[in-house]
């Protein structure tokens, strides 16, 4: 079975991926349990030596990575280059850690007590469609770093760069079976991870309904989990804020890569006091965000991800109150234009539901207590944003937002070397940062008894 794989930007065919089976997958999970031993066996600083080469190869493939990203995924040429040149950093930065992976000597009576952390074994990591490349290597790379295989299904919609990846994982010199691209349906290749016995730990980037059964799955066989899940974060705009500023990077906040991000700041709370004034400097940077040809250097949005999420979009804008709309190409493609609706209460539909697309919803809130009432009225809890001049609000309203990540003055999610991840419904476990790789390991205790 193959699995056709679609421009976004112009609807076209762009080739036919396999779509493997149960067997395929079994035979995949087998090759990385056979792996393993040989992989973990590897010395420190050899394995340490292959990350950086693997992240060498990449880096001279930035160009042909991201192109494939642009016509895969709808990407803008410039983000595409941040997504490659991110699976770099992330491979550079955990190639750092094999020979830091150290355990503790713990003061003990009678003896000497030493702490060991073990690979995992067979890790099998799930990315989904909206950023194919960091996703995965957000995964794979403390993974192999700390000794584990990695067998690793990307999306449907978007597998080609995760296949390239693998391609260039062998290129680099890392052994067969090691690291391996599984193409296939969520249904059966993603939930033979979750019931196969020798995958240790499943990591899954996706909806948070797919989230609760995978990790209901795993549960059969008490295997860990990392999820990073669905989200609805805030944009909290204070009146003695930088209006401008804000304003200006509100559209890059939730329009980036056309709203299909966990992290969109889709929810926008201005103070009351400024809610007009607001409103009238976010609407002509709404209506001037460039939506065109991702291939274009000059383009900050491309399209959605396929003709039936734009339907799916589109229904959360019929029927509610467009505050104004930006542009999009017509034609051929699965375009949508940057969208702002106003908000009447916290029950609207387009204000509680993680949308997935370009849509804004915009509500004022009266006060500080009122702001944390209405930013933690969710499911969710995966980022956010908070613009004010006064540091005590600042550090109150951080410590009170219950999400993961939050920005002061800023709508910056990831970094790759600090922690990622969500609260409530959102996710579960930390991504990035130097803690990420203890998440695939075992702690071991050996105690020796210094007795006759």
């Amino acid at each position: 079975m193959t699995t056709d794989v679609i421009n976004p930007s112009t609807g076209q065919l762009l080739t036919s991926v396999p779509s493997l089976g149960v067997a395929e997958t079994d035979d995949a999970i087998e090759r990385a349990a056979r792996a393993f031993p040989g992989w973990r066996a590897v010395a420190p600083g050899d394995r340490a030596r292959l990350l950086r080469r693997f992240a060498a190869v990449v880096d001279e493939h930035l160009d042909e990575l991201a192109d494939l990203e642009v016509r895969n995924a709808g990407h803008t040429i410039g983000n595409a280059r941040w997504e490659a040149g991110n699976v770099r950093d992330v491979l550079n930065y955990y190639a750092g850690a094999p020979e830091r992976l150290i355990g503790k000597q713990i003061p003990v009576a009678g003896g000497l007590d030493v702490t060991f952390h073990e690979p995992l074994g067979v890790v099998g990591i799930i990315v989904p469609w909206n950023f194919p490349m960091p996703i995965a290597g957000w995964g794979f790379a403390p993974a192999l770093a700390a000794g584990n295989t990695v067998v690793l299904k990307p999306a449907e919609l978007t597998p080609l760069t995760a296949i390239r990846l693998g391609e260039l994982a062998l290129e680099a010199g890392l052994p067969e079976g090691v690291f391996q691209i599984v193409p296939g349906k969520g249904s059966i290749v993603g939930q033979r991870f979750v019931t196969h016995p020798a995958v240790r730990k499943v990591c899954f980037t996706g909806s948070t309904g797919v989230g609760k059964s995978i990790m209901a799955g795993c549960a059969d066989q008490v295997k860990r989990v990392t999820l990073e899940l669905g989200g609805k974060s805030a944009n909290i705009v204070f009146a003695d804020a930088d209006l401008e500023k804000a304003a200006a990077s509100a559209p890059s906040s939730v329009f980036d890569n056309a709203g299909q991000d966990c992290c969109a700041r889709s929810r926008l709370l201005v103070q009351e006091s400024v809610y007009d004034k607001f409103l009238a400097l976010l609407e002509p940077a709404v209506k001037s965000f460039r939506v065109q040809d991702p291939a274009d250097a000059a383009a900050e949005m491309g399209p959605l991800i396929s003709a039936a999420h734009r339907t799916t979009v589109a229904s959360y804008v019929d029927g509610a109150d467009v505050g104004f709309v930006g542009s999009a190409p017509e034609g051929d493609g699965w375009w949508f234009p940057p969208t702002v609706l106003l908000a009447h209460g916290p029950d609207d539909r387009h204000w509680r539901e993680e949308v997935f697309g370009p849509v804004l919803s915009v509500l004022p809130f009266k006060d500080e207590d009122d702001a944390i009432r209405l930013a933690n009225d969710t499911e969710y809890g995966l980022s956010g944003s908070l613009w004010t001049r006064d540091l005590g609000r600042a550090l109150r309203v951080s410590r009170a937002v219950e999400t993961g990540a939050l920005s002061v003055n800023s709508h910056s999610s990831v970094r790759y070397w600090t922690p990622f991840g969500g609260m409530k419904q959102s996710g579960l476990g930390r991504e990035l940062g130097p803690d990420a790789l203890l998440g695939f390991t075992d702690v071991k205790n050996v105690f020796i008894s210094m007795g006759d």
